[in-house]
């Protein structure tokens, strides 16, 4: 299994290393739900280095883009972001993820860690004219400080404006006197940074953040509280939400599919979608119950099975039981009843306004 930079740190810290696509990652420091709580009111730290990077470059490298990504990169400026995704033929999802303007001809796509190699041959297979991509996954360091604290604690490090950085906007500089590009972006529905630098200089970075942090409360946090968090935000995970049969449309992203681009792989699905309607889609729902929905576990209705869980867990903010999972769409209005079979007993559910959570609005400096 592969180790990020970061790996000797977390033993340092007592972390409960886990296999997790192909990376021994963290799971848990002092235990997800003091993770999750530190995020949402505080400040937590991750360590996302075992996420894919990709620089696509040349002359050619836009329209490339706008034609194998669902999203339109055209409408990108310099040192801007999307949140986009990358379908197959089918209209399937080959993975999601974001994309950055480096430049005019330059860009770099951060994509989901399982998916690194199907991405980069998907991706190599379909390129065209004059454009290169060059795979940075293996030298290149990322760690996410998320939470109302984050622009306190990263602002003590850099002289990069954080407190006027824009939404999916990213500026490059130095943090702790190592280069590195810094984005408000994040997968925790907090206020937050994703911090990129050299993979040898990552461990210069943690280090500072978490020194930085200690008056603010600071946490190292896990992939169970990454997962917590982001299933709260109502964030897709790929392998939960998403996979190659599954459609943006289906997945409720349909406001980052773009279909006014002269051409996109997955156009003919996602036109038909759009004037025929979907044969099922994602809904959000709370147990009403008592029993906590896990992936897998079957969706009911009128006594007959019409989907499953793809996300569940018992909140740590809402201290209630909730879920994902795809249904026939005349079952996915709000405050439609359900039932999900919980070990062999059909607790009932209600459909629910997307998303769980939603924090306030971003604090300001002061």
């Amino acid at each position: 299994m592969k180790r990020t930079p970061l790996y000797d740190q977390h033993v340092e810290l007592g972390a409960r290393i886990v296999e997790f696509a192909g990376w021994e990652m963290p799971v848990w420091y002092e235990g997800i739900a003091a993770e999750h709580q530190a995020v949402r009111t505080r400040v937590g730290l991750f360590d996302v280095s075992h996420m894919g990077e990709f620089v696509i470059h040349g002359p050619d490298a836009l329209a490339n883009l706008r034609r194998l990504l669902t999203n339109d990169a055209a409408t990108l400026e310099d040192n801007q972001a999307q949140y986009t995704l990358m379908p197959n033929e089918s209209g399937g999802t080959v993975d999601d993820l974001l994309l950055y303007r480096l430049g005019s001809d330059v860009y770099l796509l951060v994509v989901n860690a399982a998916n690194i190699d199907k991405d980069r041959s998907w991706l190599e297979e379909h390129l065209e004219g004059d454009v290169q991509l060059d795979d940075r996954s293996d030298d290149t360091g990322l760690i996410a400080v998320q939470g109302p604290r984050a622009p306190t604690v990263l602002s003590e490090l850099t002289r990069m404006s954080i407190w006027k950085m824009g939404y999916y906007h990213f500026d490059r500089g130095d943090v702790q006197g190592v280069p590195a590009m810094v984005s408000r972006t994040g997968y925790t529905g907090e206020d937050g940074f994703e911090v990129m630098v050299e993979a040898s200089d990552a461990p210069i970075v943690w280090s500072a953040l978490l020194e930085a942090g200690k008056p603010h409360g600071i946490a190292p946090a896990g992939l169970g509280a990454r997962d917590s968090l982001r299933i709260e935000a109502s964030m897709p995970l790929y392998g939960h939400e998403l996979d190659d049969e599954t459609s943006a449309l289906e997945a409720g992203l349909g406001w980052f599919v773009k279909l006014d681009k002269p051409e996109m792989v997955g156009m003919e699905r996602f036109r038909r979608e759009k004037e025929e309607g979907l044969a099922r889609k994602l809904i959000c729902f709370e147990v009403t119950g008592r029993g906590i929905a896990r992936q897998g576990y079957a969706i009911y209705a009128d006594g007959a099975q019409v989907g499953e869980v793809t996300s569940g867990l018992m909140s740590p903010t809402l201290s209630k039981s909730i879920g994902m999972g795809y249904v026939p769409p005349e079952l996915a209005k709000v405050d439609t009843a359900i039932e999900v079979e919980v070990r062999g007993r059909m607790v009932p559910a209600l459909v629910v306004k997307r998303p769980f959570y939603k924090r306030e609005k971003r604090q300001q400096q002061g």
